[in-house]
């Protein structure tokens, strides 16, 4: 395991997921449910959902209140889809930023990194938690 996964995955307890979905056969609702119960407070992001997982949802990264202290933005959409959203999660103070497997956006990662957070594309956390233990 890299560093910076190590780092978000043992640094963090706050993770927007973009993209969350109410249908539990969705990858990202899996990995939501996952995230909660390895311990991290998961924050929905969806603007067609009211509530996900028992955590209200939100309809993009700004409308997230600052005490809701967003740490990490998981981003379940599509690669051409996630430059809107890293500059999000820039703004509102993110540490770092997830992109899930077979998202990459090199332009926006770069954007994010020279903003000083941590980034992580073309993987996935129900992947690597595991690998805390080994």
């Amino acid at each position: 395991m890299d560093d910076g996964v190590h780092a978000i995955l043992t640094g963090t307890r706050t993770w927007a997921v973009v993209g969350c979905s109410a249908d539990t056969s969705r990858d990202s609702h899996r990995i939501a449910s996952l995230l909660q119960r390895s311990g991290y407070r998961v924050v929905p992001v969806n603007p067609e959902l009211d509530e996900v997982l028992g955590e209200r949802c939100y309809p993009s990264l700004s409308d997230v209140p600052p005490e809701e202290g967003i740490e990490v933005v998981d981003l379940f959409r599509r690669s051409d889809a996630v430059a809107p959203h890293v500059e999000e999660a820039i703004a509102i103070g993110a540490r770092a930023v997830w992109m899930q497997l077979g998202v990459v956006d090199e332009a926006a990662a770069e954007r994010a990194r020279a903003a000083g957070l941590r980034v992580v594309m073309n993987r996935c956390p129900a992947i690597e938690l595991p690998r805390l233990t080994v």
